[in-house]
């Protein structure tokens, strides 16, 4: 809150209630039944009108790796960013231009992603900034883009995966 941000906070959900399919992925396969202790940071990246901008959640993402850093003691910490590209309507666009400026390490050109375009379900782009700005001091050892269109309308999502060590 120090940086900026009005936060919420909750110490357990009630039964029924869910965090959203971003995290079931995250639990169900990645996690694979295993507890461990875990903070969810939940950015609006779809319902208008209070999405935050590229810059925005470049500078979340920067607050959670300066938390990160100032744990005291050891401690292993993944940051996972779940959340496709461009969504509905491929984009190919606008998912390459934000892969490439991940890889050259652009953090102009990733918060200069215009807001417009970041509508719908290509808002999940979102949730890719943030996880990146939190894994910033880390390598980018892989990135991977596949279109994957449902019609020759051009209906469908971009895939993209990417791993910092």
């Amino acid at each position: 809150m120090a940086r900026g941000f009005d936060l919420a906070h909750a110490e357990k959900l009630d039964d029924g209630v869910g965090l959203g399919h971003a995290f079931g992925f995250v639990f169900g396969r990645i996690m694979n039944g295993h507890t461990v202790p875990l903070v969810p940071v939940i950015i609006n990246t779809l319902y208008p009108p209070n999405q935050p901008t590229a810059q925005r959640c470049w500078e979340l993402g920067s607050a959670v790796r300066e938390a990160i850093l100032s744990w005291p003691g050891e401690a292993r910490v993944a940051v996972v960013g779940s959340g496709g590209l461009s969504h509905f309507l491929v984009d190919e666009e606008i998912d390459r231009r934000f892969l490439q400026a991940l890889r050259d390490r652009d953090v102009e050109a990733i918060c200069a992603l215009p807001n417009q375009r970041l509508q719908s379900g290509t808002g999940e782009i979102r949730s890719w900034i943030a996880a990146a700005a939190a894994a910033w001091d880390l390598r980018l050892d892989f990135t991977e883009y596949q279109a994957c269109y449902r019609s020759p309308a051009g209906s469908g999502m971009g895939m993209g995966f990417a791993v910092w060590k």
